[in-house]
C-alpha cells in the first residue's frame, strides 16, 4: 500500500472526495486551516525512565467554529468520564468542543500513524482534555497506558475536543445534536489531511480510537469513510476540504479504529437488550428496581422485534457460517469459551462450578471487589467442556443491574422520567430531546414535549416518512451499521473490544458490528473478543491492541 498522496481533478469535478490527500482547488476554509509547523509549544515529559521533548500544538480545527454558551448545563461527561457534579459549568475556553492538541515525539517519521482520540462517553460532547501532561510519566509496557505506547512506538498523539449531547450553543440551542460528534471528528481527520505535509506522521494512518460513546463514534467515523451524506454539516462548520460549492477536495476515511466497547446501533439497541435479557430481567436485577407490568410488556414487545431486523442483515461469522436469531446466543457463548481458553493460556485460573468468581469493579469512587457464583462454566484440561449462555446472562447481571426498560430511548416511555436516555442526542435544535425509534416514539407519555404520536398525530412511520425525515437521518448518521457494506470507504483494519462482563449495551450488537465489518469489501482484517471479566471500560489491553496495530502497520508498508 502507497501513503503518497493523490490528486484527482476528475474527482474534484464530481464533487468527490479524494484518498489521500488534497485536489487542485482549496476548500473554502483551507487557507485559514493551514498549520504552522513552527507554531508550537515544548513538552517535557518522562518516557520508559528518560527525558523526552514532545512538539506540542493546540488549534480549532475548523473554520466556522460554533458559538458556544459561557455558562453550561451539568448533565455531561466531567474529567474521566463522570457526569459534571455542579449543576452548571463556566467554560473556560468557548472553543473547547472544537480545538485539537497535536503532540509530535521526538524522530517521529513521516510515514507514523497518527493515534485519535475521541473521548465523548455517552455520546456526551467532550471538551478538549489533553491525555499528555508537562512533566508527565509514561511507560511503554503498561496494560493501560495508551499515550505511553504510543510515544514510544514513535506514533503522533492527538486528541480532540468534540460537539455531542448535552451543550448549549450562545443562542441557547442544543448544539450537540447528531450527527455533530461525527462530524467534528470527520473535520479534525480533515485538517490533519491539509496539513499531513507539515507534520510528521502520516494522515493516511490515522487510527481512531475511544470508549464506549468514544466507541461508538470511532466506529461510525471508520464506517464512513468519505461519505457525502456528511458535507452539508461539514460545510456548516466551515470544515478542511469543503469548497464553497459544497463539494469535497479532501478525504476522512481512516487507516483502522480501535474501538472499547461502542454504544451503537442505537435505533435498535433497545430490541437487541432486551433479546438477549428477556426471561432474565427481575425487579431485583433491574436498575432502580423499575420493574412491573408496563416494563415486563415493553421487554416483549421489543425483543419481539429484534429477530427480524438481525436475520434481515445477512451477516456471517469468520467461519463464513450465518450469524442470525437462530445463532447469536450459540456465537456469543463462543466468544466467552474462547476468552476463557485465552485466558487460562495466560495462567489465568477458573473457580469450579458452585465457587466464587471474585471480580474487581472499577469505578470513580474506587475499586469493588464482588464474589459472584460459577454456576455457568466447566473447564476441563485448559478447556471450556461447558457453558449456559443464560446462566451466563444472569451471572452478568450480578455484577450489574441491567439498564431499565427501554435501555436507550428510554426518556418519556414506560414511566422513565427526566432526560435519562440517549433522548438528547437527536431532534432538532431547540428542543432537548427526541425519541428515536419506533417504540419510543409511539410509546411517548408526555404531552406538549414535542415528540411522539402524542404530539405529532402520527405514529414513527408517517412521521419519519414526512416531516420527521430529518430524525431518521440522525438516526443513520451515527450508525456504522447503515455504511458497512456501502461505497463509504470503511477502514480497512478494526480492533473491537467489549468486557465480558458488560451489560452497558446487547452482546449482540457489537458481534454484530464485528461480523458487518468484517463483510465489508474495505475491510481487510476484524480482531474481535471479549475481556476476561470486564466491565464497561476501556484501554485495558494496551499491550494486545498496540501489538495488534504495530503488526497491521508493518503488513500495509
Amino acid at each position: 500500500m502507497s501513503f503518497a498522496k493523490t490528486f484527482c481533478p476528475a474527482a474534484l469535478a464530481a464533487g468527490m472526495m479524494v484518498a489521500g490527500g488534497m485536489a487542485s482547488a482549496e476548500g473554502a476554509f483551507d487557507g485559514a486551516l493551514k498549520l504552522d509547523p513552527a507554531a508550537f509549544t515544548t513538552v517535557n515529559i518522562t518516557l520508559d525512565g528518560k527525558p523526552a521533548a514532545l512538539r506540542r500544538y493546540e488549534l480549532v480545527y475548523v473554520g466556522r467554529p460554533v458559538a458556544m454558551a459561557t455558562e453550561q448545563p451539568a448533565r455531561r461527561m466531567g474529567p474521566g468520564g463522570s457526569p459534571a457534579a455542579a449543576e452548571t459549568q463556566t467554560l473556560a475556553d468557548l472553543l473547547t468542543y472544537q480545538k485539537m492538541v497535536i503532540f509530535v515525539p521526538e524522530g517521529a517519521s513521516d510515514s507514523a500513524a497518527i493515534i485519535l482520540n475521541v473521548v465523548n462517553s455517552g455520546w456526551f460532547a467532550s471538551e478538549l482534555r489533553p491525555g499528555i501532561e508537562e512533566g508527565g510519566t509514561y511507560v511503554s509496557d503498561s496494560d493501560t497506558d495508551k499515550a505511553g505506547a504510543a510515544l514510544a512506538a514513535g506514533y503522533v498523539y492527538v486528541d480532540i475536543g468534540s460537539r455531542g449531547r448535552g451543550i448549549l450553543a450562545a443562542d441557547g440551542s442544543h448544539a450537540g445534536k447528531a450527527p455533530a460528534a461525527v462530524v467534528d471528528a470527520k473535520a479534525a481527520i480533515r485538517f490533519l489531511r491539509l496539513n499531513d505535509d507539515a507534520l510528521p506522521g502520516s494522515a493516511e494512518r490515522i487510527v481512531i480510537t475511544g470508549t464506549s460513546g468514544g466507541g461508538g463514534l470511532s466506529s461510525v467515523v471508520a464506517a464512513s469513510g468519505n461519505s457525502p451524506d456528511y458535507l452539508p454539516y461539514l460545510a456548516e462548520i466551515g470544515a478542511a476540504g469543503v469548497a464553497a460549492d459544497g463539494s469535497s477536495t479532501l478525504a476522512d476515511d481512516v487507516f483502522a479504529v480501535i474501538a472499547y466497547c461502542p454504544i451503537t446501533d442505537l435505533g435498535h439497541a433497545d430490541m437487541a437488550y432486551e433479546w438477549l435479557y428477556q426471561g432474565i430481567r427481575t425487579a431485583e436485577n433491574t436498575a432502580q428496581s423499575k420493574w412491573g407490568d408496563v416494563q415486563q410488556a415493553a421487554s416483549a414487545e421489543l425483543a419481539a422485534g429484534y429477530p427480524a431486523y438481525l436475520d434481515g442483515l445477512g451477516l456471517k461469522l469468520a467461519d463464513g457460517s450465518p450469524l442470525t436469531s437462530e445463532t447469536m446466543k450459540a456465537a456469543i457463548a463462543a466468544e466467552v469459551a474462547r476468552e476463557t481458553e485465552r485466558y487460562i493460556a495466560a495462567g489465568g485460573a477458573v473457580p469450579v462450578r458452585g465457587e466464587d468468581f471474585s471480580i474487581t469493579l472499577h469505578s470513580r469512587d474506587g475499586d469493588k471487589q464482588v464474589a459472584v457464583v460459577n454456576d455457568w462454566l466447566t473447564v476441563e484440561g485448559g478447556k471450556v467442556t461447558e457453558l449456559d449462555i443464560d446462566a451466563y446472562l444472569r451471572f452478568v447481571t450480578e455484577t450489574a443491574a441491567l439498564k431499565n426498560v427501554p435501555a436507550f430511548d428510554r426518556t418519556a416511555n414506560t414511566g422513565n422520567e427526566g432526560i435519562d436516555g440517549e433522548n438528547s442526542l437527536f431532534g432538532v435544535p431547540t428542543v432537548p430531546y427526541a425519541n428515536f425509534t419506533a417504540f419510543g416514539w409511539n410509546h411517548n407519555e408526555v404531552a406538549g414535549d414535542g415528540s411522539g404520536a402524542d404530539d405529532t398525530g402520527m405514529d414513527w412511520a408517517a412521521w419519519t416518512a414526512g416531516e420527521g425525515a430529518a430524525l431518521a437521518t440522525q438516526v443513520r448518521l451515527t450508525n456504522p451499521m447503515a455504511y458497512l457494506g456501502t461505497d463509504a470507504k470503511a477502514a480497512p483494519h478494526w480492533y473491537i473490544r467489549h468486557g465480558m462482563i458488560d451489560r452497558d449495551t446487547s452482546f449482540a450488537v457489537e458481534l454484530s458490528l464485528a461480523a458487518a465489518a468484517r463483510g465489508d469489501a474495505d475491510v481487510k482484517d476484524v480482531n474481535f473478543a471479549l475481556h476476561w471479566m470486564t466491565a464497561h471500560s476501556g484501554n485495558y489491553d494496551v499491550q494486545t491492541a498496540y501489538g495488534w496495530l504495530a503488526d497491521v502497520l508493518a503488513s500495509a508498508k
